[in-house]
């Protein structure tokens, strides 16, 4: 699924604040944008392994809820909504596409890795690639209840980030194409830093 998503997701985690502990939603809602958006920080260092741990973050971010549960306070509430956004991530990729520059055609047997069992965990494909319409119509079904959730400066990004999803699902396929077209002619230093499936697209790599 593509980043917007992932990072509303990620605040929309931090909902239930708005009513038992008003004070610290906004911490929460912050967190939990930042914990949706840190995962796909590995984009171009190992993507969707370097950074992605379905089962790990998961596992933290329970013992961190438990905490926030406990002893809230903005550190607790912080870390477990970053926790639960990054848990939350990890895990939606696997019903997402395969990791491969133009995942509609459906050739990558890898949608997220599983460090637990050392092992790449099949796309569902229930969202068929990032930048999909119906991965557009999430980030809009997500963005719905934060704006009605969030005062400004939140809103402002809730919509900033629903701007950026539109403006991708419109480009998303011209874009494979684009970086397939260009990446051949990449400065030598630059190339450690260019995915595999950027060059030749082998979804086995």
């Amino acid at each position: 699924m593509m980043l917007p998503t992932h990072v509303l997701g990620g605040m929309l985690l931090a909902a239930p604040l708005v009513r038992v502990a008003p004070e610290l939603a906004p911490i929460g809602f912050v967190a939990g944008f930042l914990g949706g958006l840190f995962p796909d920080l590995d984009m171009y260092v190992g993507h969707r392994k370097t950074l992605h741990f379905p089962v790990y973050y998961s596992l933290f971010a329970a013992v961190a809820l438990l905490a926030a549960l406990i002893a809230p306070s903005a550190a607790t509430v912080g870390a477990a909504l970053f926790l639960l956004g990054a848990a939350l991530h990890s895990v939606a990729d696997m019903y997402g596409g395969g990791l491969e520059l133009r995942p509609w055609e459906g050739n990558s047997d890898r949608a997220v890795y599983n460090h637990y069992h050392k092992t790449w965990i099949a796309p569902r494909r229930l969202v068929r690639y990032d930048g999909a319409v119906e991965d557009l119509g999430l980030s809009v079904g997500l963005a719905l209840p934060l704006l009605l959730l969030v005062d400004s400066p939140l809103r402002q990004i809730v919509l900033g980030t629903l701007l950026v999803a539109a403006v991708y699902t419109m480009t998303r396929r011209y874009l494979a194409e684009l970086a397939a077209q260009i990446a051949p002619y990449a400065p030598e230093a630059l190339s450690p830093f260019l995915p595999d499936r950027y060059v030749d697209d082998d979804p086995k790599r």
